[in-house]
């Protein structure tokens, strides 16, 4: 299993500059991945772009950068696709596309965008996208998404694309179209129990590679896991109200985010992990959210990348 992190933008005009000491580090340690979400502070694709390619006399860093994730509704298909393509060629190919629906309060309430049929949008929008990232022009007209175009923007191999799929049937088209799933929110017994079998069985069915399992949650290693989980419901809370992570939660019988959370010792993490790799995670990504700890749990997941968990 590979382990990654998820990163932050952290604001200010230095934004970009730290998000690039952030993946160099990540890369120094041996994690084999780092994830920007797109919300409401960096462009996640800009960001990666920027912090995730080498300045001049610099060495490649060689670790994987993926979008976790970059919502579908705002952005045309063909934009979307021009602008992974750019991403993965300032990175040297080292860029994998994670793309989702988001959520109703933020594409109706924020945005303005109807939030109907969001299984078919995201059928509609892979239709347009899949081709061109291949380098294929297309020409579709269906219901939610139109274009007929080609790009020649420059493509560095294969461009690999997760969806963010909890429901069955976003599973299923996850399994059937793309290279995996990116998880939030999602305990170990969802995993084993209903994520993996649903997306492998329809990789299977498509005749497809077994799919991608991405699974982020937090992690705090610390001798205070008491106050550590006081500091995950605070931080993770509003994950807990949105229907998406809800329903993965009630699955794992869990009351909040903070339940999902990895904390612990060194030892009880670790095995938390390692149940993780055991339920059908392929790449491990942690969200490192308790200050005070954050020394040893870096040096935790060092350990574990080299080991690549089975």
């Amino acid at each position: 299993m590979r382990i990654g992190i998820t990163l932050s933008d952290g604001g200010g005009p230095d934004a970009l500059t730290r998000l690039r000491d952030d993946i160099a580090r990540a890369a120094d340690d041996g994690l084999h991945s780092a994830w920007l979400s797109n919300i409401f502070g960096l462009d996640a694709l800009t960001a990666l772009a920027v912090a995730g390619s080498p300045l001049p006399g610099e060495r490649d860093t060689g670790i994987e950068v993926g979008s976790a994730v970059v919502p579908t509704y705002p952005r045309h298909p063909v934009a979307l696709a021009q602008q992974a393509l750019t991403t993965a060629l300032a990175v040297g190919g080292r860029f994998t596309l994670g793309i989702g629906l988001s959520h109703r309060v933020v594409i109706e309430d924020m945005l303005g965008y109807s939030f109907d049929r969001p299984l078919r949008h995201l059928s509609d929008y892979l239709d347009v996208l899949l081709p061109l990232l291949d380098g294929d022009p297309v020409d579709v007209r269906r219901e939610t998404v139109r274009a007929a175009a080609a790009l020649g923007t420059p493509r560095v191999g294969r461009l690999p694309v997760l969806v963010a799929a909890l429901g069955p049937k976003m599973l299923e088209l996850a399994g059937a179209r793309v290279d995996g799933t990116v998880l939030w929110m999602t305990g170990p017994r969802t995993i084993r129990e209903y994520i993996v079998p649903t997306i492998q069985a329809a990789a299977s069915t498509a005749a497809r590679p077994p799919a991608r399992v991405v699974a982020m949650l937090p992690v705090a290693v610390t001798d205070e896991p008491d106050a550590a989980r006081e500091r995950a419901a605070r931080e993770f809370r509003m994950y807990g109200g949105l229907p998406s992570y809800r329903a993965m939660l009630d699955r794992e019988g869990a009351a909040g985010p903070a339940d999902v959370a990895l904390i612990g010792s060194e030892e009880s993490v670790r095995d938390r992990i390692a149940e993780l790799a055991g339920a059908g995670v392929t790449d491990f990504v942690a969200a490192e959210f308790s200050a005070p700890d954050a020394a040893r749990t870096r040096a935790l997941l060092r350990e574990l990348a080299p080991a690549r968990l089975a």
